[in-house]
Order: structure tokens, then sequence, then C-alpha cells
């Protein structure tokens, strides 16, 4: 009994890494549906022109038709991150414990977001497509977390403690994914429905000054944990504030540097979808972030956010 416990957690944790991965590719290409305006190449769903989505010839419209042909690239990749969520349920019930609620809402959730996708193409809603973007960020959110918190590290992590981390870091790095996700909507009903492009510049620079409070938060914290949860963000927001400027430029131009938008560009598409992905990968670190604090402070180990009697002693005395 106890040789086969590591191998089938070994087996979890690559199946955890396997969904997170394959996760990228239905994101990835719904991005580039959205950017290409590809969203209602085909009029039906599940089926594609009227015929099985697995049997239909996709490699046949590279060349004629690239709308359908990254559009059912879309639905294919959901058909496999269907199939690789199955595995992990059934590696999580076999597992048991937490593992089982984890693994098994993970499931749900691909299901309810393919659902999602074919009401949006039922439907022929912008708002469903908006929203079934944002749903895909907290999809990739909820693998991520559940990967980490699989990592051999986590209950070594969960022992230390922290004396430096503030109340003020604990606030920022709560804040972060609220207002990441505010951002994330913005930015999907500009992508979507073309509206409030002005709000979501403006709201950028609020985003990007609380997550940089949180990142320093954390990355001047004592605790491992954190200050990799830091470098995280760090290094998903910087991602995302180049990409969006370059977003902005290659769909409204640039006349400083006396850049023109071309519609349809293959540098439009590349960056205005990447800039969605790198946001979903911000929203992820900052929930991340957050989640990691929370169960810290659970457990009792941000000492520095404990107030003692003697320090409100000290505080009336003052």
């Amino acid at each position: 009994m106890r040789s086969s416990a590591p191998s089938c957690s070994s087996l979890l944790r690559r199946l955890a890494t396997a969904t997170c991965l394959v996760a990228l590719l239905p994101i990835g290409m719904g991005s580039l549906v959205t950017t290409m305006k590809a969203g209602m190449a085909f009029a039906d769903w599940p089926s594609s022109d009227g015929q099985n989505m697995l049997l239909y010839p996709w490699l046949s419209d590279f060349r004629v038709n690239n709308e359908k042909f990254v559009e059912h690239g879309h639905r294919l990749a959901g058909v496999l991150i269907g199939m690789v969520s199955v595995a992990l349920a059934c590696a999580g019930w076999r597992e048991g414990g937490r593992h089982r609620g984890w693994t098994l809402g993970i499931l749900l959730a691909v299901i309810a977001q393919g659902g999602l996708g074919g009401a949006r193409v039922l439907f022929d809603r912008g708002t469903l497509a908006m929203l079934h973007s944002i749903t895909g960020a907290c999809f990739f959110s909820f693998c991520l977390i559940f990967r980490l918190s699989l990592l051999d590290g986590w209950r070594a992590w969960m022992r230390q403690s922290d004396s430096r981390f503030s109340v003020n870091g604990f606030a920022f790095s709560l804040l972060a994914p609220l207002v990441v996700l505010a951002q994330y909507v913005l930015g999907g009903a500009l992508r979507h429905l073309h509206i409030l492009r002005t709000e979501h510049v403006v709201s950028a620079v609020f985003v990007t000054l609380v997550c940089v409070a949180a990142a320093w938060h954390l990355l001047t914290a004592s605790h491992r944990l954190l200050r990799y949860c830091g470098i995280f963000v760090v290094a998903a927001l910087s991602t995302q504030v180049l990409l969006g400027l370059g977003a902005l430029a290659t769909r409204f131009g640039a006349g400083a540097v006396g850049y023109v938008a071309v519609s349809g560009s293959f540098e439009q598409a590349f960056v205005c979808s990447l800039h969605t992905v790198t946001g979903m990968f911000l929203f992820a670190a900052t929930n991340c972030s957050a989640l990691s604090v929370l169960r810290l402070r659970a457990a009792g180990r941000l000492t520095g956010l404990t107030v003692t009697q003697a320090d409100l002693l000290r505080g009336g005395a003052a």
C-alpha cells in the first residue's frame, strides 16, 4: 500500500500539469477566434456545417477559409481539454479526499464552458462570447491553483512563518485579483462589444498600481512561497503592460512613430490575442497570490498580521 500511494500522487500531478498546459490551447485559439471575428464561422453546434465535429475536414480549411480553420481548431481544442479533464477526474477519484472535489469541479467547469461556447454560437450573442472568455480565465486560474496545491513543497510552506508581511500587503494581495478581473471584463467588452475603450485604458493604470503594490509586498516578504508569487505577478504584469501598448498600437495606430494600424494584419491578430492570454496569466498569478496569503493566514503563519496585547498597549501609550 505504501508503494502505490506515491505512484497515484505522481499520476495526479502529471495530469494536473497536463490540464493546465492543454487548457492554453482552447484559450489561445479562442482569443484568436475573437481577434479574427471568426466566432460565427459555423452557424451550428455541436456539429460543424452539419457534419460531426470530429469528422469535419478541418485541415482543408487552412488555405481556403481561415475563419473556419481557427474556429474549428478552437472546438477541437475544447474536445481535447475535455478528455484530459476526464482522465484527471478519474485520477482524483482514485486518490480520494479533497482531490475528488477539485478534479470533479474541473471536469464540470469544462462541461459548462463547452456549453457556454455552444450557446454563444446558437444564440449569436456577443455578451455570451464575452462571458465565455471571462469564465475561461477563471477556469485556468482554478486549474493552476489546484496544481499549486499539489507541489511537493506545499505542506512545508504551510509550516513556515513570516513576520514581515503586513496588513497592507494582505489587503493589496486580496484586492489585486478583483481589480484584474474587473479589467478583464472591460477588455472583454472592448473586444466583443466594441465599447468602453477609454475606461479600459484608464483603469489599466489603476490596476497596474494595485498589482505593483501587491507584488512589492510579496517580494519583500520572508516567506519563499510569497516571494515566488511576487515574481509570478511581476512577470505577468510586465508582459501584459507591454502587450497592452502593442495591442493599442496595432489596433488604433501609433502616429508618434508613424505606425498605421491595418485591420486584420498578422501583427494585430498576434499581439491582441496574446494580450488577452497574458491577462489571463496575470489573473491567475494574483489568484495564486491571494490564495497563498489566505492559506498562510488561516494557518497562523503570517505573524505580522497578528495584533498582540503588547501592541495594543504600546499603541495606547503612544
